[in-house]
């Protein structure tokens, strides 16, 4: 009877795992034939260069230094909600843009998000804005600067037109929407494909599938 009930057991565990290998399966011809993104091509870096976009990490980082010196740091990630959109892009964008003016030791850090605004456009907004030594790393008790929402709206226009000056436009917002979205679409598809190498590595398994 022990022998039967270990029999039982395993059976079912073959059966469960194939079942989990024929919607991995599903899911993965689903995403190679949607490639919602993948022909998809808009925006441009401008004047920037892009420093860091490894396959493993979720962000990307751009650079861009000018003739006097000024250098413009912008780091971006997707937010991890999604939002029912016209567009193209279901998620939004976590942005921060350093700015560093030669001869100053202090940074000058804008925390911005940014939208899908209708078809294949794109805005960015300003959440907070503050400075930063660039020695050290700040505590939670340091002063950074007023509640953004709460300054003039003329003083909150401005702070943006300084940041468009340096190259945050719409061309640019739409090319990192469309490069992280590609990007977060092709590691999903790898590790959807890791999950499935891994469910298939017994052999057993290996041989009923294709059976």
């Amino acid at each position: 009877m022990p022998r039967a009930t270990q029999i039982l057991r395993k059976s079912r565990k073959v059966v469960e795992d194939l079942n989990l290998l024929k919607v991995l399966q599903s899911e993965i011809s689903h995403e190679l034939s949607s490639n919602s993104f993948q022909d998809e091509n808009i925006g441009s870096l401008g004047d920037f260069v892009l420093d860091w976009n490894s396959s493993r990490s979720q962000d990307v980082v751009l650079r861009r230094k000018s003739e006097s010196g000024e250098e413009v740091a912008v780091s971006a990630l997707l937010s991890q909600k999604t939002y029912d959109t016209e567009g193209i892009f279901p998620r939004k964008l976590l942005m921060k843009v350093c700015v560093k003016r030669p001869g100053l030791s202090s940074i000058l850090q804008f925390d911005c998000g940014v939208s899908e605004k209708g078809v294949r456009r794109s805005d960015f907004k300003i959440r907070s804005a503050y400075f930063l030594q660039s020695t050290t790393v700040p505590g939670s008790s340091i002063y950074r600067g007023p509640l953004f929402s709460s300054l003039e709206p003329q003083l909150q226009d401005a702070l943006k037109e300084y940041l468009v000056a340096r190259g945050i436009s719409e061309d640019l917002t739409n090319f990192l929407l469309l490069t992280l979205h590609k990007k977060e679409q092709g590691q999903y598809l790898d590790w959807l494909q890791k999950l499935e190498s891994f469910v298939m590595k017994d052999e057993r398994l290996f041989s009923a599938a294709a059976g």
